[in-house]
């Protein structure tokens, strides 16, 4: 499917529901169908049904997806919405808690994020923010990643861009998450250790972490995804 001629709006300003779990994709559709700024929603079992819906009956107004589907995460899938139809909201949904999740959703270009946990309530007043063009995230005021120990269904990869850091920071982290201390980390980056401390504070600061423990603790249940060779050696 050609993603480089965008899709208009569905004429008759539908909700699409992804989720390959049969019972909650039917109540999240049937939940839908009762809102009052749209007028259909239906739903599809995994990202290839979603696209050919979208092909077929034009961009949604709006697309509640799973983050997590039998293929894994969702994220690539919602760059490929967005690109075939620019103008649908889309809300990502799941049982996973861990704020990691929410922030790879925002990083994918979701404009919100609910947790099936949460009341009907809650995910209807999601649901009219996003279509009302607004966004609905839980985090921080700077985007930073919250200490939490839910835990994880699966490891969520994050970059360090996603994670607001620069490339350098990321092999540091990398490092610093196996337990090297500055001097080792220096000499493999061939850095002065005095700029590996420096790296590290910004480091914790950016995780809101207050020593190395609580960062390794923070990302449990991430794996940290580096851009490959990204300094010459």
């Amino acid at each position: 499917m050609s993603l480089s001629e965008p899709l208009r709006p569905g004429g008759d300003n539908y909700g699409l529901v992804v989720d390959d779990h049969p019972l909650v994709a039917h109540g999240m559709t049937a939940f839908l169908r009762l809102h009052k700024k749209l007028e259909d929603a239906v739903s599809a079992g995994s990202a290839p049904e979603a696209l050919r819906t979208i092909a077929q009956r034009g961009a949604p107004a709006i697309a509640l997806v799973d983050f997590w589907l039998a293929d894994g995460a969702t994220t690539l899938f919602i760059r490929d919405v967005l690109a075939l139809a620019p103008s649908t909201r889309v809300l990502m949904v799941s049982g996973d808690s861990h704020p990691a999740v929410v922030l790879k959703a925002r990083a994918a270009g979701a404009h919100g994020f609910v947790h099936k946990q949460e009341v009907p309530e809650v995910f209807a007043a999601a649901v009219t923010e996003v279509l009302d063009g607004g966004t609905w995230f839980d985090m921080a005021a700077d985007g930073a990643v919250p200490v939490s120990d839910a835990p994880l269904a699966r490891e969520v990869p994050l970059s360090p861009a996603e994670l607001g850091l620069t490339p350098r920071q990321g092999e540091i982290l990398a490092m610093l998450l196996q337990g090297l201390p500055n001097r080792p980390i220096a000499t493999a980056l061939n850095v002065s250790e005095h700029t590996v401390k420096e790296h590290v504070t910004a480091i914790l600061h950016k995780l809101q972490a207050r020593n190395r423990v609580e960062a390794i603790a923070k990302l449990r249940g991430v794996r940290l995804e580096l851009p490959a060779s990204p300094y010459p050696r």
